[in-house]
């Protein structure tokens, strides 16, 4: 159930786009860029497993900071910046969807908006298992929909060894290198997600055991699935077709006598996954939050009835809809995703600290070189956000 809910948090709606904007910057090494933004991605994803197995607690982020340098006010910048990120990740999710959904039947947008957040704070209030297993069913069905492109390329799988060289070799050149670079930075995004995954530690059983082998097998099965899209999508339809196309995917299933419609319903379905796995997430980082002491311990209460946070739901629940319906989220997203790369950036170094201060005591450990790459890489990405952000002014 953790590493459904865990694939729910990172395969989303996006790879339903994100494989053409891929492809258009590194060609047929698509899937080349994904598994180098596995790899950029992959060392702080580990990193927060051990993490998650030394200190299974919900606001994980915070918890580690406050662990490791024992600083109030950093502890509060962090949990604030998880708080940012996951109300504005599922305010633009619920917008997207809101929009998409006005376009195929007769209702206003904030209509479907606010009945959207409606019905997804009660799963959310309803209790951690059905909320899991909610969160589960829609990661099936996003699942479903990549299998479905694999499907229609099947033709390709020959392919796939005689490409091979095209596919995942080494670039000769240096505008190779740059674009494959270039697609893996746009990746990099896709893998976001496995940092949600402590926040329901507190509801995990055995969670020092189970929370890091979960991140460790969402991350593996994320990678196999993007980089086996990637290669066929690029093998049926031509990089620079992807790259123009706003939904590549759909673009291959249709041209294989499917139903472009089915995969548009499937990307609304994660879209909605999005929105509820966000709003499981907030509440208990919430309840954390008020736990360590940064914000009151009404903030956190539980329902005694649910075992859940419902009172950090419903708050979420409002401040969601009413950016959603209110504040252009495209900057506030762009800001986000600068603010999580920062966030790595001090976890990682949280892990080391953590390493030195505590020892070779957790259940799952990884070589000490691990978050000083780990801090290399998100520096590197959140450089890279900081000069996109530039140059929007």
């Amino acid at each position: 159930m953790l590493v459904l809910y865990g694939l729910g948090t990172t395969i989303g709606a996006g790879i339903y786009a994100l494989t053409g904007e891929v492809a258009g910057e590194a060609g047929m090494r698509a899937p080349l860029a994904f598994l180098v933004s596995a790899l950029l991605a992959g060392v702080t994803g580990i990193g927060f497993a051990e993490l998650a197995g030394r200190l299974p607690r919900a606001a994980g982020e915070a918890v580690f900071v406050s662990h490791a340098f024992g600083r109030r006010s950093l502890t509060g910048v962090v949990g604030v910046a998880v708080l940012l990120a996951g109300v504005v990740a599922a305010a633009t999710v619920t917008n997207a969807f809101g929009g998409y959904v006005a376009e195929l039947i007769d209702a206003p947008q904030w209509l479907l908006v606010a009945g959207l957040i409606v019905i997804l704070s009660a799963v959310a209030v309803s209790g951690a298992k059905e909320s899991v297993m909610t969160a589960g069913a829609f990661t099936i069905i996003e699942i479903f929909g990549l299998g479905l492109v694999l499907w229609a390329g099947r033709d390709s799988f020959g392919d796939l060894v005689s490409h091979g060289g095209d596919l995942l070799g080494p670039p000769t050149t240096t505008a190779g290198w740059s674009g494959v670079l270039g697609g893996a930075f746009l990746a990099f995004f896709a893998f976001l997600g496995f940092e949600d995954m402590d926040s329901i530690a507190e509801e995990t059983e055995d969670a020092p055991v189970t929370l890091p082998r979960a991140i460790v097998i969402t991350l593996a099965v994320t990678t196999v699935l993007y980089m086996t899209v990637a290669a066929v999508a690029v093998l049926e339809v031509s990089p620079h077709l992807l790259s123009e196309s706003d939904a590549p995917l759909a673009l291959i299933y249709e041209q294989a006598g499917g139903n472009a419609d089915v995969l548009a319903l499937i990307a609304a379905l994660a879209m909605i996954n999005g929105a509820l796995v966000q709003l499981m997430m907030i509440p208990r980082v919430t309840y954390g939050l008020s736990n360590l002491g940064l914000l009151p311990a009404s903030a956190g209460a539980i329902s005694p009835r649910t075992n859940t946070p419902v009172r950090a739901t419903v708050v979420a629940a409002i401040v969601i809809a009413a950016l959603a319906l209110s504040v252009d989220v495209e900057w506030l997203a762009r800001i986000t995703s600068a603010v999580t790369l920062g966030v790595f950036i001090i976890v990682n170094a949280a892990l080391i600290d953590i390493k030195r201060q505590d020892g070779p005591t957790a259940t799952f450990q990884v070589p000490a070189w691990v978050p000083v790459v780990g801090i290399i890489a998100s520096t590197g990405m959140f450089l890279a956000e900081v000069a996109r952000l530039l140059d929007l002014v």
